[in-house]
Parts: structure tokens; sequence; C-alpha cells
């Protein structure tokens, strides 16, 4: 007997037709004698229904009354998919995230799980119930419902899986699994049937959809198999797991992201500690800065530009213009027309000139780079927002070949 945790996202819990295919797919898992978790999204776009309702009475509620608005989504999956379970005959109970054992920080919109006391759900398997649960949310220590951020049900399930030692733990999607680019815009897209956690963790934290960073994160430091697969077919999916000897593939795939934001500060005074006085005050504020470009000194100064959420864009920007007079320098710039494009593989490290064949590419394309980030296994370029999917087509067809836009 194996015990299986099994997260459906909202296109796979839609409606009631694919609830019953969900229910469905968890009574055949359950009656191969398994043991079985699922942890369910909130239905289709009601998330965003919730935010533009909230919008409708208060467009400056408070983070922690919108988590309390939002984790009603989940409830509502939960509750459905529990009572078509229950329509098909077998014993199901649905749980919230707080009956599970989830245990947040107080940081309300993006809280991070501290701690996860399974003792509810171990009751429940014992009964040979199958158990729903609420992804996305958790409880902290004021006893206030908490939410961990968008794509935060593949954490909530990576979570479980971790604390039960699960033998697997299924991310259910409306894609067959993990591709080379997004098969929805690239038709030469092709799917992997096995991935590592570092190419996973870098495709997911670079715009790739498929599954949220924090919950592969996750899974590699619990070393929790993850298999991403398609709730509307039956095609096998892509296995997540730690890299093998067996020689790598130059590239895994290409992610786009949109939601990006350069911003530049312009005639910084060129002497120590400026940047470290910059960017601990956004990190103060919890603002996430991706790629960093300073500028060569000139007349006494240089310029730092960064990437930020368009979440984030406006706290930035507010923090930084009355900080610019402080520091000497001239102004703060920003530009929210902009796109970050990825190349991530492994066997990047074994493998010179991928970037030239990245920058040809793009090139090819009569598409300008504005900045460029590495690592040892990626490659990123911003550019203007309206390249992004001809960057992304040009990209994959220099490394796949056969990639035309949809």
């Amino acid at each position: 007997m194996s015990l299986i945790v099994q997260k459906f996202g909202g296109t796979s819990v839609a409606n009631a037709e694919r609830l019953f295919n969900v229910a469905n797919i968890v009574t055949q898992t359950y009656k191969q004698g398994n043991d079985v978790v699922v942890v369910v999204s909130a239905q289709g776009d009601t998330t965003d229904d919730l935010i533009a309702k909230a919008n409708e009475i208060n467009p400056n509620a408070s983070k922690r009354e919108m988590d309390m608005l939002l984790t009603s989504g989940e409830q509502i999956s939960a509750s459905l998919l529990a009572m078509a379970i229950e329509k098909l005959g077998f014993p199901v109970v649905s749980l919230l995230g707080w009956q599970a054992g989830f245990y947040t920080s107080s940081a309300y919109g993006t809280a991070r799980i501290k701690r996860v006391t399974p003792d509810r759900i171990k009751k429940e398997i014992d009964k040979r119930n199958i158990v729903v649960v609420t992804g996305f949310q958790g409880v902290n220590r004021y006893d206030d419902m908490t939410t961990l951020g968008r794509g935060g049900s593949d954490t909530s399930a990576v979570a479980i899986a971790a604390v039960m030692n699960a033998d697997l733990c299924q991310i259910y999607t409306d894609v067959e699994g993990v591709f080379t680019a997004d098969p929805r815009k690239v038709k030469g897209a092709r799917k992997l049937s096995v991935i590592s956690y570092d190419e996973m963790l870098e495709l997911a934290s670079l715009g790739a959809q498929v599954l949220n960073n924090r919950s592969v994160e996750m899974a590699k430091k619990y070393n929790i198999e993850l298999e991403v697969l398609s709730s509307l077919t039956k095609a096998k999916g892509t296995i997540v797991k730690e890299a093998t000897k067996v020689e790598k593939m130059m590239i895994s795939g290409i992610a786009k992201d949109e939601d990006v934001a350069r911003v530049s500060i312009i005639g910084v005074p060129d002497r120590p500690g400026l940047a470290f006085k910059i960017f601990s005050k956004l990190a103060a504020k919890n603002i996430n800065v991706d790629i960093i470009l300073q500028s060569i000194g000139r007349n006494g100064t240089k310029d730092i530009s960064f990437t930020v959420s368009h979440d984030n864009l406006k706290e930035t920007i507010d923090l930084l213009n009355p900080y610019v007079d402080l520091i000497g320098a001239t102004s703060v710039v920003y530009d929210e027309n902009v796109a970050k494009v990825s190349a991530v593989g492994a066997g990047m490290e074994t493998h010179p000139g991928i970037a030239a064949e990245m920058f040809e590419a793009l090139y090819e394309a009569n598409i300008n780079i504005k900045m460029i980030s590495t690592s040892e296994i990626k490659i990123s370029v911003l550019i203007d927002s309206k390249d992004a999917d001809k960057a992304v087509a040009a990209v994959h067809d220099k490394f796949f070949g056969n990639a035309l836009d949809a």
C-alpha cells in the first residue's frame, strides 16, 4: 500500500463535469489499495473573481481581509469534490488548511509554511477515508486564515507529501507534463519524460507556469518525487526528481515571464555601500529583485538597473524616489513594457557557446536585448514585451527546431 498525494489545479475542478472526472481519478487510485490525500485549488477563475468583488467594495482592503475572502475559493472546491466522491460511493472527508495542520507566518497574501502537523489527516486515513485538503492556505499564530500566494496549492501538496513521507506527489494540471516551451504558444514544444529539480526550479522561477517554484524547492529539499500530468487525458506525465549522472540534455526548456518591470536608478555616486543600502531597503519590504546590472562609472557616478514584478513596481518607485536625493542620485526611471525570456538546461555546464547561440537566435529575429543574467544552468535576457512570443519561438527553434508561433 502506498500513500499518494494528488493536487488538482483550478482548471481541473472548474465545473461539475471536471469535478466528477477528478473524483474518478482519485477513486481509481484509492481502489488500487492506496491511501490518498487530495489537494485542490479554487475553481477556474474564482480567485480572480473574488479579487474583482473585493475591488468593487474596497480597492485598498487590508491583506488580512483579502485572505479571509480568498480562502473561500478552495473551500468550495474541496467540499464539492468531496460531494462528488461521496456520490461515487467512497468514504471521504474535506479539511480546511488549519484542520489539516498548516501553520504559517503572518505575511498575509504571501505566507510561508512554518510547520505542518498532519494528525487529523492521519486519523482520517486510518479510517480509510480519502482526505481532500484545501490548498493555498493555513493559519497563523493569531488564528487568522492566511494564503501562500499564487501557486500555493502546489506547495501545500508537496508539504503534505514531505511531512507524511508520501511515495509520490502527483500535480494534475491542464497540460500533459513539462514541455520545452509553452505548448499553447510554441507548436514545436516537446514533452520531457524527466527533468531535474534544479532545472524545474529555474523554469518555474523564470515564468513557466506548470509548477510553483516554492513547491519545487521543497520537493528537492525533502527528495519528494513529483509527477506532472494532465487531469484531462491519460497521457504519461513528466517526472521531476534528483538529477542522474547520465549525460544531460543541453537545454531542457525555454521560459517567458511577462510579470516583470525594469527599474533604473540614474547617476548613483560611485562610492562603496550605496548598492547595499538600496537593495537592503527593498529587502526590508520583501521586494524580490531579479536581474541586476550596474554600468561602468562615469564622472563619479554609475547607473543601477534591476527588475521587479509588476505587483512590486509602485512600492519600489515610492520607496526609492525620496531616497534618490538622500544618496545624491539623479533620478529613478522604470519600464513596464518588458519581458524576460530564459533558456534553462543542466547541460550548459559542459556545452560552451550556448549564450552565443541564444543571442544569435535573437539577432536573427531582430530582437534587441536590454539586460542579461546568467547562472550555471540558465541564461535570461530582458527584451521588449511585444517581442516575447517571437523570442521564445526563435530561441526554441535554435535549440530544438520546428518551433513556430501558435
